[in-house]
């Protein structure tokens, strides 16, 4: 008689909880960025129709399919939704907009691990027997057990995604605030990395490298987030 690997089962099951926290984490994070040079005087993002929470406009299938991917495997979960258009010439400042703009996406995902630990918070007062072992005698539903199981990869995948943007590495979000304290030629001369940009970040997750150095971050984070909200319901 057939009967599934156990590890696979345990990887969809993985995947199924964490889309819905990805796609927010990912849709979010590019909304943050339209927002924030929205309020800088670019309207740019808002004309094109990408202040939505709709996934529809936000969607990158490569970006999508990594997501996949790595959730399938195991280890560090990332991907990535298109990028919001951002046209620096709106800026009074540009050197000192594009900083805000890019780390208004990181700020949001930070923001929204905190909101999945509340809701994590929340699970402890509506189902205790969820975290409370295996032991217990009384079993949670499976309900409560995926609510918990989402929750606590939606901390975690916005970890991932604010930590991982973070990364002064061209295209992503730390570049822009590396390249505003560089002069004006070296921060020229930063932003044509930008090409190489993806096939480096490809070398660093599948050497490992990237996980190394996120990991420590993600979990001492994550750590300061269940202790924040957790200690709300003790």
């Amino acid at each position: 008689m057939f009967s599934p690997d156990v590890d696979l089962v345990q990887s969809i099951r993985l995947l199924t909880a964490s889309l819905v926290p990805m796609m927010l984490g990912m849709i979010v994070h590019e909304v943050a960025h339209g927002l924030a040079a929205r309020r800088l005087g670019d309207p740019t993002a808002d004309m094109m129709g990408r202040l939505t929470l709709n996934p529809v406009p936000h969607i990158d299938p490569l970006g999508l399919l990594c997501f996949v991917f790595t959730s399938i495997l195991g280890g560090f979960i990332f991907g990535w939704a298109r990028p919001v258009p951002v046209n620096p010439r709106y800026f009074r400042k540009p050197a000192r907009d594009m900083m805000l703009v890019a780390l208004a996406g990181p700020g949001s995902n930070f923001v929204l691990a905190l909101l999945f630990g509340l809701a994590l918070a929340l699970m402890v007062i509506v189902s205790p027997e969820s975290f409370a072992g295996r032991m217990s005698p009384v079993r949670p539903s499976a309900t409560a057990q995926f609510l918990v199981l989402m929750c606590t990869q939606g901390i975690l995948i916005n970890l991932c995604l604010a930590w991982f943007n973070l990364l002064p590495l061209p295209p992503l979000d730390g570049s822009r605030v590396v390249a505003y304290f560089l002069p004006m030629h070296l921060a020229l001369s930063y932003a044509r990395l930008e090409r190489y940009g993806f096939v480096v970040l490809l070398v660093l997750l599948f050497s490992g490298v990237l996980g190394r150095v996120l990991g420590p971050l993600v979990n001492a984070s994550f750590s300061l987030v269940l202790h924040v909200t957790l200690s709300l319901v003790a």
